[in-house]
């Protein structure tokens, strides 16, 4: 185990095998960028040589995330060297006394759909008398293009959407009655690549900075009444969640496996030399009771294909832009990402812990994902954080005078 003079409670999940980035405030209002060690936070400026500094000394992790993948390496060797030096101990800021912001601009958001567990159960649900999944599934990685600009941080309320939906015959405007949770696990992108030049899935890492958990939060009767024939917008753009550190991938390197078996085998620019599947033990709370715990590492797709999926077309990256995995569900009751899975599109409540039934989330419904990577050969596990988002009821839409524009 790496030395560290700061405390680690038993057990916890951010030692410095981990020292995940964040942007924190602190209560005179300064905006720093800082890694977590155990239950507290350590500036980053303050453990890098000057040549580093301006990398990190201001309120984004943009700067780092553009330098590419040595300098990632540099900065993280001079924290793990700073924190096992003992003449550096000092009384660190605990995590409880600053805000944790969103910490990367982000540029491009795309989301997939990549489980093949989640797929074949939406299939089997919407298309009970077909092939659950569509013919494309197998041969490359679908997705869709994301908003950018409601990617939020942890804690951040979601307020329910209001859009039209089907009721019958009529077609009405009306708060989504059919909210939903989606586990993901999200990948933020440093350097990106030229335009025409797809990226190899076997150099994901000269291009992933680290990994975050995601919440792409669904309003499914929105979503149903409009995704034809082009597909998510408005059921999904309202707000996506991600927790507030971002996990080097440089951390997650031991935690690397491969992947499940690809049949039929994947075009030429989706096949990969090495594993890029990644073991991750993910969980789901609604109010405190635990109703799903899965694991990251059968996705069928991996991060490293998605990328090179991405950008096989020409398509260019760069640094924030982040993509996320789409619901993670494994082949079990139990390993269900999302509730239309777990209530069979709102047919089967699941029951909390207080008795209460859901089909969909409720306002003042608390959703909190959380994830690690276990523990090998005895090292303590990475601890991915946690992404929590509580619903708050739509807004009451302003009357409309008669005459009136907009």
């Amino acid at each position: 185990m790496t030395a560290c003079w700061a405390p680690l409670p038993p057990g916890s999940g951010f030692g410095p095998g981990n020292l995940p980035y964040g942007v924190a405030v602190d209560a005179d209002g300064r905006t720093q960028v800082v890694t977590r060690v155990g239950d507290a936070v350590l500036t980053v400026a303050d453990a890098v040589e000057p040549s580093l500094r301006s990398l990190v000394d201001g309120p984004t992790l943009d700067p780092l995330l553009a330098a590419g993948p040595d300098t990632w390496r540099r900065v993280r060797e001079q924290l793990v060297d700073h924190l096992a030096e003992p003449r550096h101990e000092r009384p660190l800021t605990p995590v409880a006394d600053v805000g944790l912001l969103l910490p990367f601009t982000v540029g491009d958001y795309v989301d997939f759909y990549s489980s093949i567990h989640h797929a074949t159960n939406l299939g089997r649900l919407f298309r009970p008398d077909a092939e659950p999944l569509l013919p494309n599934w197998r041969r490359l990685p679908v997705g869709y293009h994301g908003r950018a600009g409601t990617v939020a941080v942890s804690g951040t309320p979601v307020v329910r959407p209001t859009g039209l939906v089907a009721e019958g015959d009529e077609v009405v405007r009306r708060p989504s009655g059919q909210l939903d949770l989606e586990l993901e696990v999200g990948f933020v992108v440093g350097p990106g690549n030229e335009p025409g030049h797809p990226i190899d899935p076997d150099e994901a890492d000269d291009h992933v900075f680290g990994v975050v958990l995601v919440n792409d939060w669904s309003a499914r009767d929105l979503q149903a009444f409009e995704y034809q024939p082009l597909g998510p917008f408005l059921g999904k753009s309202f707000l996506t969640t991600v927790s507030p550190w971002v996990v080097p991938l440089a951390a997650l390197a031991d935690h690397l496996v491969p992947p499940p078996r690809q049949e039929p085998a994947p075009d030429p620019s989706l096949r990969a030399e090495r594993p890029w599947g990644l073991d991750l033990e993910l969980e789901v709370a609604i109010n405190g009771t635990i109703v799903t715990r899965t694991c990251f590492a059968d996705l069928y797709w991996t991060f490293a294909q998605q990328l090179a999926h991405l950008t096989s077309n020409g398509a260019t990256t760069r640094p924030g832009d982040l993509f996320a995995s789409g619901t993670v569900s494994g082949p079990t009751e139990g390993e269900l990402g999302s509730l239309i899975e777990l209530t069979q599109r709102g047919a089967h409540p699941v029951t909390l812990a207080d008795g209460t039934r859901r089909s969909w989330l409720l306002d003042g419904d608390t959703v909190t994902l959380g994830a690690r990577a276990p523990g090998l050969r005895g090292a303590p596990p990475i601890d991915l954080g946690q992404a929590v988002g509580t619903i708050v009821a739509a807004p009451p839409r302003s009357p409309r005078a008669p005459g009136a524009r907009r």
